[in-house]
């Protein structure tokens, strides 16, 4: 294995749902998952890495969701539907390029320090 590229996080299907509809969340998942798949992302051999993906119950943002984290560059997208899951990753996760009117919120993550 290569690595990882990218790790998404989609509040998808929260117990409390302050977010967003749960339907839509489902929905949201099982397409993340369907194209995830269909494009290759999880392969282990893929040179960039793979793409590894992870349903949260909650992100903490109580507001436009269903919500996406990517990793590492701690990019919050919001209002992720079945629909915008494939422009996310065509633009942003393979190409590099964020879809930047549905980000809601960037936090990058701070570099670890070496260990030693």
């Amino acid at each position: 294995m290569s690595g990882v590229q990218h790790h998404l996080l989609l509040c998808a299907t929260p117990t409390k749902a302050l977010c967003g509809d749960p339907a839509v969340g489902a929905a949201s998942w099982g397409r993340l998952k369907e194209r995830i798949r269909a494009l290759g992302l999880e392969d282990p051999l893929r040179p960039e890495g793979v793409v590894l993906r992870t349903k949260a119950d909650c992100l903490r943002i109580c507001a436009d969701g269903p919500v996406l984290l990517v990793w590492p560059e701690g990019i919050t997208y919001g209002g992720v539907t079945a629909e915008r899951i494939e422009r996310i990753l065509l633009e942003h996760i393979i190409g590099g390029a964020p879809v930047e009117e549905w980000i809601l919120r960037r936090t990058p993550f701070s570099q670890m320090p070496a260990a030693g």
